[in-house]
Formats: structure tokens, sequence, C-alpha cells
């Protein structure tokens, strides 16, 4: 019957997991199974205890450091916010220029100005840019060639 709460606990580090993807609780989830083992065998709680502890800390020192590595090597770098709308292109609604304008960034109009790079050129209304970097509320636009 004690290896019904092993599993149960078990359970609940697996959810757990799935809510912070960081692989700790899932190490802890298999102690919990190596310790749902133990009360298979009918061994003492205390070494059940000790089963849990033991084979945690090894996943957790061992396995851990090579399925992270594995998880973030497969996984692509996602960028978000400020960083998501680097190297976008825009449409110009407005002149842009050097002292600004305004444009259309993915569905949303943005004050923009012209990178001080390309501070002789002007942007028609209509025209595409690209941003560079986000300077503030200033999405700051280099003209696409």
């Amino acid at each position: 019957m004690g290896w019904l709460w092993w599993i149960g606990a078990s359970l609940i580090l697996g959810v757990v997991e799935m809510l912070t993807a960081d692989l700790t609780f899932m190490m802890l989830a298999g102690g919990a199974l190596a310790g749902a083992g133990a009360a298979a065998l009918g061994v003492p709680f205390w070494i059940q205890v000790v089963v849990f502890g033991v084979v945690s800390t090894l996943l957790l020192v061992a396995v851990r450091p090579w399925a992270k590595g594995l998880l973030t090597a497969s996984t692509p770098e996602t960028r978000t916010n400020v960083d998501g709308l680097l190297g976008r292109e825009a449409t110009a609604l407005t002149a842009v220029d050097i002292r600004g304008g305004r444009i259309n960034l993915r569905g949303h109009e943005w004050s923009a100005r012209l990178s001080e790079v390309d501070a002789s050129a002007r942007i028609e209304p209509g025209g595409t840019v690209r941003v560079i970097k986000i300077d503030g509320a200033i999405a700051v636009v280099a003209p696409v060639n």
C-alpha cells in the first residue's frame, strides 16, 4: 500500500515539472518511483526514504545536466518583446527621416526615425524600412534596399 503513496508523489512531481520545465522535479519524480519500487519489495519506510534521496540526488547530479543540455540544444531561441521586433520590416505611414515619422510595424502604428547612419535619407509614405533598434517607444529604422 505504501508504494501507492510514492506513485502519487511521483505523479504530483511530474505535474509540477510540466509547469516549470526545469527538469528538477522530474528527477525527484524518478526518485519517488525508486521509492515506490522499494516499497513494493517490502523494505522498511526509512530505507524507502534513503532510496528516494539517493536516486533523486544521482539523477539531479548525473542525468539533469545532460538532459538540460539536450533540451537547450534542441529548443530554438525565441526572441520576444522588443527583441522580437528587431530585424522586422515595416511600412512608412508618413515620411520618415532623422527627426521622426510614423510606421506600421506588425499591425501597430509606431513612432520612428531613421538611424544616424542614414541621416541624409528620407523614406516616403509606403516605403519599406527595417527596424534596427528600439529606443524607448521609438523604432529606429533603416531603409530596405
